[in-house]
């Protein structure tokens, strides 16, 4: 009996990726228009950037905590009405904000949008435990997120970026999403699952890695979103970066993040899991010290270039990590809400430290912050690997014999 068949897993199909991607992707969307959403609001609706600021903030804590509330249901057998039911209120409420010129209605109608988007991102992150290949599923999933984002950020300035096509692009994807629900796969049955000799010892023991898991992602959030929240303005009071130099940087980090997210769906299990997280970690605290002390353009575009590379090659094998330790989704449904939690304090964070104590300071406690949260993430990682290799979510595991790879 092969390790997928005993965990209950399926395969990859055309009608699942579209399913589990692109549901993933539409609830995680806010997240990634947050800048376009916030000039947007400033525009036709007259808000302020604070207040546009704010309001995103709230739509993103509320699709935060969406997720995390609905992702013990999500990895049972709830996926489905909570897809449904996120995708619905994500159209409703972004369509509401992008149609109906009123203050009011725009504040309500964000603020539902994000709760739906939690919804989705519940339910989209809960199939992808189920999945074959994790790191595959996980890369190929990343990829999807960069490739429709980058089109997305493409169409809205050719349309304009107003309020019908930034909410509007939106509300049109969840509804799209919508009819997508059904090919979910569902959560693997017991009878897939072989017993385990001491039960309570594995359940603890996964149990301890799961939370740490979720705890290490939230704070890395914060570390990684820090740095990018400040990029822009670092950029040109360090380095002298002006606007298209920027814009330059951002479209090129988006091709790197494609680039690593291809190639982990390409590699599969091939490349392993642990060393190659260990690589991305360990040169990213090296990466974001450098960006609070290099003052070329040219190498502080390299930097940060190459760091959001390596950013999102980590991503996706924490994401793959998370789906390796349960086969029911039990913390891949929540692993992308513990993340918007972290990267909601993120532009605070980021900007207080910057400002009272300079960008180099930021560098090394954001470089720290991450050699610290490298050694727990390191030894989950291989604790999933000897999970998905026992071939149940609950194995007696020996964290002094975990397997690297």
């Amino acid at each position: 009996m092969s390790q997928d068949h005993q965990t209950g897993r399926v395969p990859l199909t055309a009608t699942r990726a579209i399913s589990v991607f692109g549901i993933s992707v539409v609830g995680f969307m806010t997240a990634n228009l947050v800048p376009v959403m916030i000039v947007a609001l400033t525009g036709e609706p007259g808000f302020s950037d604070t207040e546009a600021g704010t309001l995103m903030t709230g739509s993103l804590l509320a699709c935060a905590v969406t997720c995390l509330l609905t992702s013990k249901w999500a990895s049972r057998n709830g996926r489905y009405l909570i897809a449904r039911a996120g995708l619905v209120l994500a159209a409703a409420g972004f369509g509401a904000a992008a149609f109906i010129p009123s203050a009011p209605f725009v504040i309500a109608g964000v603020l539902v949008g994000g709760l739906g988007a939690g919804g989705a991102v519940s339910a989209g992150g809960a199939a992808l435990g189920a999945l074959r290949n994790p790191d595959r599923a996980s890369g190929i999933s990343g990829f999807t997120n960069r490739a429709i984002v980058s089109v997305i950020l493409f169409v809205i300035p050719v349309l304009g970026a107003g309020m019908g096509s930034a909410f509007g692009l939106l509300a049109g994807l969840a509804l799209a999403a919508l009819f997508t629900t059904a090919w979910l796969p569902d959560r693997p049955s017991t009878e897939a699952l072989p017993a385990v000799s001491q039960p309570r010892k594995a359940s603890k023991t996964t149990a301890l890695a799961g939370f740490g898991l979720l705890a290490c992602f939230a704070l890395w959030a914060l570390s990684e979103d820090s740095l990018w929240a400040v990029a822009a303005t670092m950029g040109a009071d360090q380095a002298q970066l002006d606007e298209t130099g920027m814009g330059l940087v951002l479209s090129l980090s988006t091709l790197g993040g494609l680039i690593a997210s291809g190639l982990v769906g390409l590699a599969g299990r091939r490349l392993g899991r642990t060393i190659p997280l260990a690589v991305a970690l360990l040169a990213g605290a090296a990466l974001k010290m450098l960006s609070g002390i290099v003052t070329d353009p040219g190498w502080y575009m390299a930097v940060i270039i190459a760091w959001n590379t390596l950013y999102m090659l980590a991503f996706i094998y924490i994401v793959a990590t998370a789906a390796a330790l349960d086969a029911a989704g039990r913390w891949s449904a929540p692993v992308l809400g513990v993340y918007l939690v972290g990267s909601s304090f993120a532009p605070f964070f980021g900007t207080f430290v910057s400002a009272a104590a300079g960008y180099d300071v930021l560098g090394y406690i954001l470089a720290g912050m991450t050699l610290v949260l490298m050694v727990p993430l390191l030894l989950i990682s291989r604790i999933s690997v000897r999970t998905e290799k026992a071939g149940t979510s609950d194995p007696s595991l020996d964290l002094n014999q975990a397997a690297i790879a």
